[in-house]
């Protein structure tokens, strides 16, 4: 396995990291165990959770994914696995997290909250990278900064990372770590994919001058770049079907995001370069997500063993510069396909 850092961290992770959000809703504990037996016998010593997980969060089921993975870890050399969790992000933010009675912030009482939580939920005395899962627009980045220090100072936590976080918000942040001699955020966990690239316009140059480390998710964009959403018109068993109803309407309208009419039309072009080249289309997304110099560790996901097998491939996949102009083509030619 060829191991990679993040950031300027101690952290030596694969360069696939396992997912965990669909731990608890999508598929159960025994199925859990196995896929994560799966990973970590490929090799995969990289696991990322939350506190707020499974996905779609619920007050019922918050802490599930944490717990399952608590209970699977008990079994392991606790060293051999790089274990990444989030606090959830501000109230005010994209969503009302249903923990906490929906008044999270991200300050000290939140912090130390979620940590205590997710220590005990996991059954270990640290966690290897603490991850804010959305910025706080309210509290001063510097307030929780200073705490996040403290964390790693007691042995609690090793390194400090951020979620869905903007490029002005990740240099502030490493600014305002620099200024006060505090650590700083080694990494950052942001939707990247070959239907949405994002990324590269301005957080790329912020990662790659302050060499930190993105871990990109959903680089399958939620399923959508495998094509099964262009086979059939009978999503009902997807991810994206099952958001049709949803009573959240954030859920609902993440089928306009990433299942429009423009993504399925880029998916097909994807679709259709990967045959080419002899590679299903997870091997391709996931491949390419992993193919940038600021990418640490790429998260995949799954609902049961037998769906890691196509992304696992990409650890043997190298692209070369024919298959990455093609790739480009389809996104000059369709740009930004979720906006």
């Amino acid at each position: 396995m060829n191991y990679r850092y993040i950031g300027r961290s101690g952290l030596r992770v694969s360069p696939i990291c396992l997912g965990t959000m669909t731990f608890g809703h999508k598929c159960d504990k025994p199925e859990a165990f196995k896929i994560m037996d799966t990973a970590y016998a490929a090799g995969i010593n990289f696991l990322d959770t939350a506190e707020i997980y499974p996905v779609p969060p619920s007050a019922k089921q918050a802490g599930d994914t944490e717990t399952i993975i608590g209970e699977w870890l008990t079994n392991k050399p606790r060293d051999s696995v790089i274990i990444a969790t989030k606090v959830a992000g501000a109230a005010n933010g994209w969503f009302v997290p249903p923990i906490r009675h929906g008044l999270t912030a991200i300050d000290p009482f939140h912090i130390q909250k979620a940590l205590d939580g997710s220590l005990r939920r996991l059954k270990t005395d640290y966690i290897d990278l603490y991850q804010v899962h959305w910025p706080d627009t309210v509290v001063p980045i510097a307030e929780s900064l200073e705490f996040l220090d403290r964390l790693i100072y007691s042995g609690k936590v090793r390194y400090i990372g951020v979620s869905n976080e903007t490029a002005y918000g990740l240099t502030k942040a490493l600014y305002t770590s620099y200024n006060n001699e505090w650590k700083r955020y080694e990494s950052i966990q942001n939707n990247f994919s070959l239907l949405n690239r994002r990324f590269l316009d301005e957080l790329a140059t912020v990662c790659k001058h302050e060499q930190v480390s993105l871990l990109p998710y959903s680089p399958i964009a939620g399923g959508v770049l495998t094509g099964k959403y262009n086979q059939t018109t009978d999503w009902s068993d997807f991810r994206y079907g099952a958001y049709k109803n949803h009573p959240d309407n954030r859920m609902r309208k993440q089928i306009e995001r990433f299942a429009n009419e423009q993504c399925l039309e880029a998916t097909a072009c994807y679709v259709e370069i990967a045959k080419r080249y002899n590679l299903s289309p997870t091997t391709l997304a996931v491949a390419w997500s992993m193919n940038f110099d600021f990418v640490a560790s790429t998260i995949i996901g799954a609902v049961n063993a037998s769906q890691l097998e196509d992304s696992l491939k990409a650890l043997e996949v190298t692209l070369g510069p024919e298959i990455l102009a093609e790739c480009d083509a389809v996104h000059e030619e369709i740009l930004y396909p979720m906006g």
